[in-house]
């Protein structure tokens, strides 16, 4: 897999440094519409029940992005940052059923990435079939569903899907992963009114400032660490 799990989220921290801030605060807010909201009951927030995905399919989603972005010494991973529950909350919106682009044929899946995307799957079926074809996959070769193997062969299982070992009938299992992979980064590190990046742990990770609107006297300075916490679109402060 991509860099390997060892350095999974070192190679986050040192990739979204060099992106842009105003990047990353807009870049996932253009394909989301609906904010995130959770019911809370006293000091303890209700635990979050997925709209789109079935329990299967729930138990997927939990257990793959477990592996890519794990908790380490730099702090939580994707679970702790919920990242499930923004992709969950993306499938219900214009991104999750395709309306962002273009999704008439004719469809040359093997071109080059820069002529876009190719296929007439949106994110949504892409994510159901993907699933099914994968459990389907670890069904016969394993003989359990994905999320019940034990994590080496779920580590060797992804691997397998982004090199494109893997073979899957309604998806190419390559656009299966990249698909759950980019969707991964987004949820971690996208304003927390989306459902992911709980705690901000991905702006605190990388020491992103968020929506703090004096951030732009400090660019200029140069390798002087920003001595203050995220602030979330909603005002909430990390």
């Amino acid at each position: 897999m991509t860099e390997e799990i060892r350095p999974r989220r070192r190679f986050l921290q040192q990739a979204i440094a060099l992106v842009p801030a105003s990047t990353l605060a807009s870049s996932v807010a253009v394909t989301q519409t609906a904010q995130a909201s959770e019911a809370e009951s006293g000091s303890a927030k209700k635990a979050y029940s997925p709209t789109y995905f079935t329990q299967d399919e729930w138990a997927f989603i939990n257990a793959a992005v477990d592996h890519l972005i794990p908790a380490d010494d730099l702090g939580p991973g994707a679970i702790a940052a919920g990242v499930p529950e923004f992709i969950d909350r993306q499938m219900e919106t214009p991104f999750g059923h395709g309306k962002l682009w273009y999704m008439q044929g004719p469809f040359h899946p093997d071109v080059d990435p820069t002529y876009g995307y190719q296929l007439n799957v949106p994110p949504r079926d892409m994510y159901r079939h993907g699933i099914a074809s994968c459990n389907e996959y670890c069904q016969k070769q394993f003989g359990k569903a994905y999320a019940s193997l034990d994590k080496t062969a779920q580590e060797q299982v992804l691997k397998d899907l982004e090199t494109g070992k893997i073979k899957f009938e309604k998806v190419p299992a390559k656009t299966f992963f990249s698909f759950l992979w980019a969707n991964t980064k987004e949820g971690f590190f996208a304003d927390p009114q989306y459902g992911g990046n709980k705690g901000m742990v991905g702006w605190k990770m990388i020491g992103f400032p968020g929506a703090r609107g004096e951030f732009m006297d400090w660019p200029a300075q140069g390798n002087v660490k920003y001595p203050y916490g995220p602030v979330s679109i909603s005002g909430e402060k990390a």
